[in-house]
């Protein structure tokens, strides 16, 4: 109790590191702060963090949490903010530079987008169909996953949570032709770095599918206290996995039949 109430104490000082590093476009080779020991005092950590970097925030990141940590901390799944000025539309196939932190850590991840439109106020949907009814349009994408600090992941969800979810950008490939007749959960999808093949799955691996990701994270940003109703991006989840990833090198991400989308990693620069 007394480690979670310096916690919180010290929410600011852990935010302010972590912006601090991001504009600057510095590692960290250690966590700046006391580690959150439970989701609310990650969240709370996140929220300030937000608040500090004063971006537009137009989209969410949602993340898995294995178990059988997801059963001691309440949650299977998590959620970072994404950035206005970090989404990249390269609907058109053409490979953007996407920077990820030095130093830090750094994957890319293949996710299929789902937008909800604007006006959602609640109550959240319990079910697919209801949880498309939100939606107004479908793409391709690759989350790039970055940090300052390079333990973000091999620290666990806490730490993960506490550092925007680990996000650093979102590439936006083509739409999803026809998504309200397809099942997502249904499409092969391949991860390349550099042309090699380091993963390949299906949605239906991920819990209860892209649909039930943004159920979660309408959830989680109403509890927080979050406005919902001017539309957002939902990143869904790594459908093959989190792939470290090198400065310099390519990531494609393939949904068999339906499109592919790419982007190169480069070093970020102070902003």
């Amino acid at each position: 109790m007394g480690i979670e109430l310096t916690v919180n104490e010290q929410a600011d000082d852990v935010a302010m590191a972590f912006v601090s590093a991001r504009r600057e476009a510095r590692a960290l080779h250690s966590y700046p702060g006391l580690k959150p020991q439970e989701l609310q005092a990650a969240y709370t950590i996140q929220d300030r963090a937000i608040v500090i970097d004063g971006r537009a925030v137009v989209g969410w990141k949602v993340g898995r949490i294995n178990p059988p940590l997801d059963g001691q901390l309440g949650a299977n799944r998590l959620s970072g903010p994404i950035f206005a000025d970090s989404i990249v539309d390269a609907a058109d196939g053409h490979a953007p530079d996407m920077p990820v932190f030095h130093g830090g850590f750094a994957a890319g991840e293949a996710e299929m987008l789902l937008h909800v439109a604007p006006g959602f106020t609640g109550p959240v949907p319990c079910d697919d169909e209801g949880t498309k009814a939100l939606l107004d349009d479908v793409r391709l994408g690759i989350e790039v996953a970055s940090s300052p600090y390079p333990g973000i992941n091999t620290d666990g969800p806490l730490v993960t949570v506490s550092d925007f979810g680990n996000n650093a950008g979102l590439v936006q490939g083509p739409a999803l032709q026809g998504w309200r007749d397809l099942d997502l959960c249904a499409i092969p999808v391949r991860s390349e770095i550099d042309g090699e093949v380091v993963g390949a799955a299906t949605a239906a691996t991920m819990l209860d599918g892209p649909y039930g990701a943004v159920r979660f994270l309408l959830t989680n940003l109403i509890a927080r206290g979050m406005d919902v109703s001017a539309g957002l991006w939902v990143s869904t989840g790594a459908i093959t996995g989190v792939h470290e990833i090198a400065i310099g090198q390519a990531f494609t991400a393939i949904f068999e039949g339906c499109g592919a989308v790419h982007c190169r990693v480069v070093a970020a620069t102070p902003r």
